[in-house]
């Protein structure tokens, strides 16, 4: 008499508490720096480069890095990567938007006609700067995740700080410079391209390494409530998959 085969059972996807709502914070955090704080260029004194301008944004943009290293360390590479595309579409479409309000003829009114040249001038970017900032936020961010996932499986999970500055200062210079040679180069003196970059760029690691007692905190936090510590020693590290 012949037996019947049971139906091999589908494994349960896992699903986590606070997953969500650290996404939902990074896409935030990713929309904000670049739509408000890009908005505004302020200056700071650096020793050797003098008075250095920089976009408002650089003070909140790394928290996006910040929770790139939450999210690969307690979560993994993959799940990771579902939220950099996530983030990737909310700021191309975001882009989208403002181009097609900013292109849209104001109204009759006085003060349309005298808001549409402030709103321009706040959303209405070059073809080249959203380029720039789009392709050097998916570049950096799987730089910076790629590499924290490779440090903890050599470390074997030990010294989180160096993980999470270590990858800061590769994913930070992959954003950095990126977006600065495709938004501008051709446009600013080479100099004054290369001294921002590098301003910007040591701007957005410090603020990191200065928030690294916070990271930790939060690291911690959602290893103890989720109850994961992801290990990527088989992960299939393709930027371009959408699976956890």
């Amino acid at each position: 008499m012949a037996t019947a085969t049971l139906p091999a059972k589908t494994p349960v996807p896992r699903t986590y508490l606070y997953y969500d709502f650290v996404m939902a914070a990074f896409v935030c955090v990713l929309l904000c720096s670049n739509f408000i704080g890009a908005a505004k260029q302020a200056v700071i004194e650096l020793p050797y480069f003098g008075a250095v301008p920089f976009s408002a944004g650089v003070m909140f943009f790394p928290i996006s890095y910040i929770f790139g290293d939450i999210l690969t360390e307690v979560y993994g590479y993959g799940r990771d990567r579902r939220v950099v595309w996530a983030g990737f579409g909310a700021l191309a479409f975001a882009s989208f938007m403002a181009w097609v309000v900013v292109s849209l003829p104001p109204g009759p009114s006085d003060y349309m006609k005298s808001y549409q040249p402030a709103l321009e001038s706040v959303f209405g970017n070059a073809w080249r700067i959203a380029a720039g900032s789009m392709f050097a936020f998916w570049c950096g961010s799987f730089a910076n995740s790629f590499v924290l996932a490779k440090m903890k499986i050599a470390s074997q999970g030990k010294s989180l700080w160096k993980r999470t500055i270590g990858s800061t200062i590769v994913g930070e210079a992959v954003d950095s410079s990126m977006f600065y040679f495709i938004a501008f180069y051709g446009i600013w003196q080479t100099e004054d391209l290369i001294k921002t970059i590098i301003a910007q760029y040591l701007l957005k690691t410090t603020w990191e390494v200065l928030m690294t007692p916070v990271t930790y905190k939060v690291v911690a936090f959602l290893k103890r409530k989720e109850n994961e510590d992801y290990d990527d020693s088989a992960t299939d590290f393709n930027p371009f998959k959408l699976s956890a």
